[in-house]
């Protein structure tokens, strides 16, 4: 039986950001698990902990994939030191883990720029950092985009300023990398480095909800079609035999103290 996927959501955003893909991975009898990480941005300090959290809530336990994306993949390495129960991981147009360093440490200076519009400790929602039409042409349709911006929070400065938590033990399951987007070259080509299987694919950075369709067949019920799902096959499934070493037994969730305290963020791109 194949493993259910947790698709994490950058904390800039909102868990809108996989709905579609959620919805064509169950037509496909794929088990998906969206956990919504926006509460704990709101919550206050520590934010990484709380992000932790919302996933070892969701998961509870279970054998799963954590599947990344954008802001999502530096958070990759504390929650799965957390859950003590992933069979691998998914980068999609993600930032890698950097341990022992904060946002601001790792991102590049046109994106920190973008801090500037900060009031009062406080930035607002990421799908407004465009300015006004600045999300039409990467989410054209107008339903999906209007509920994705619904999803975004404001964002605290503080969050950018966390440390993340040094995990000597990760990875601790095998890696994949999708590319999407330019801007993460690096990324992809750092995950190579690393011997992990990249896939790269001709799109932009918020083609998670956009490249699945409804469709209408003849005689059939209503499917949904992805594009993005061969790629996404690949990249999560190709690794799991090949990432060197032994898969290493992790504790149970319960098993351990409290999780890491610390948070992240990556680019238009989040």
């Amino acid at each position: 039986m194949a493993l259910a996927l947790t698709l994490v959501h950058s904390p800039l955003v909102g868990p809108a950001t996989w709905d579609v893909l959620a919805a064509a991975l169950s037509d496909r009898g794929r088990e998906a698990w969206i956990p919504d990480l926006t509460w704990s941005v709101s919550d206050g300090p520590t934010y990484l902990a709380g992000q932790v959290a919302s996933i070892v809530e969701v998961v509870d336990g279970r054998p799963t994939i954590l599947v990344g994306h954008s802001g999502a993949g530096p958070l990759l390495a504390a929650m799965g030191e957390s859950l003590g129960c992933v069979e691998g991981y998914v980068f999609v147009d993600a930032g890698l883990p950097h341990p022992g360093r904060s946002w601001f440490d790792s991102a590049p200076p046109e994106l920190a720029e973008q801090l500037d519009m900060a009031i009062g400790g406080w930035l607002p929602p990421w799908s407004q950092w465009w300015g006004p039409g600045g999300l039409d042409e990467l989410l054209p349709d107008t339903d999906i985009r209007e509920r994705f911006a619904a999803a975004c929070p404001p964002l605290p400065m503080a969050m950018f300023e966390e440390v993340h938590p040094q995990t000597p033990g990760w990875p601790d399951a095998p890696c994949g990398y999708l590319r999407l987007s330019e801007p993460y070259q690096k990324p992809a080509d750092r995950a190579r480095a690393l011997g992990w299987p990249v896939i790269e694919s001709a799109s932009h950075h918020l083609a998670v909800p956009t490249v699945c369709a409804e469709t209408k067949r003849p005689g059939t019920a209503r499917m949904r079609s992805c594009s993005m799902l061969p790629a996404l096959g690949r990249a999560h499934d190709a690794p799991l035999p090949l990432h060197g070493g032994q898969r290493r037994r992790r504790p149970h969730p319960r098993e351990h103290a409290s999780p890491a305290t610390t948070a992240s963020r990556t680019a238009h791109h989040e």
